[in-house]
C-alpha cells in the first residue's frame, strides 16, 4: 500500500471511531435521569429487551409484556400501573 492510500484509509479509520464515540456519548446523554421499566409497554411500542427471537425495539407482541422495557424518568417505575400491577425495574413474569 502506498502512502497516499494508507493516509486515506487512516483518515477513514479515525473519523469512523469519531463518528462512533460521538453517536455513542449522545446516546447517553438522552437518556441521562432515565431508568429502564418493564412490563409496562403497549405491543410493538418498547424500547428494547423482548425475549427470544426478538431484536429489540418495537418488537413486543403483546401489551404489558414482562420482558419488554421502556426508559421512563428515573424514579417513576415502580409508580406506573398497568392492568398486570406495577412496572418493575427487573424482567416480570406475565401469564
Amino acid at each position: 500500500m502506498d502512502r497516499r492510500h494508507f493516509n486515506t484509509a487512516l483518515a477513514a479509520s479515525l473519523l469512523g471511531a469519531v463518528l462512533a464515540a460521538s453517536q455513542h456519548a449522545s446516546a447517553a446523554g438522552i437518556n441521562a435521569g432515565k431508568e429502564k421499566c418493564y412490563g409496562i409497554s403497549l405491543a410493538g411500542q418498547n424500547d428494547c429487551a423482548a425475549g427470544p427471537g426478538t431484536s429489540c425495539a418495537g418488537t413486543s407482541k403483546i401489551d404489558y409484556q414482562g420482558d419488554a422495557w421502556t426508559l421512563v424518568p428515573t424514579g417513576t417505575c415502580t409508580s406506573i400501573e398497568t392492568p398486570h400491577g406495577m412496572g418493575s425495574l427487573t424482567p416480570v413474569k406475565r401469564p
